[in-house]
């Protein structure tokens, strides 16, 4: 058990860091063999850069492309199963949001 009372979970082999992101990673995978998203990371890795000053590294839970009438849509969705929302977070989603220009979907 971590420091917040999230218990590790495998599904698919892969081991999530809680119970809500398997759940969310299974819901996200039946979505993708649905159609509805394309182009499913896990863990995906973002540079927040300030000034071309590298300030830290966001390191998501998913990100993908929502899909409409068949077509991936351009921009991603980038999402965090969040449990417990720390100072560090904080900073770094309003950052991640400054630098890309839209926020982390949080689930």
């Amino acid at each position: 058990m971590s420091k917040y009372g999230a218990i590790r979970t495998e599904v698919d082999g892969i081991t999530f860091a809680s119970k809500k992101e398997a759940r969310r990673y299974s819901e996200l995978k039946l979505l993708e063999r649905a159609g509805e998203i394309a182009e499913l990371r896990l863990q995906p890795r973002f540079p927040l850069k300030v000034n071309g000053h590298l300030i830290c590294t966001y390191v998501g839970d998913f990100a993908y492309h929502p899909t409409f009438q068949g077509a991936t849509m351009a921009q991603e969705t980038v999402e965090d199963a969040k449990g417990f929302k720390t100072p560090a977070y904080k900073l770094k989603a309003k950052l991640f949001h400054a630098v890309f220009g839209f926020p982390i979907t949080e689930v």
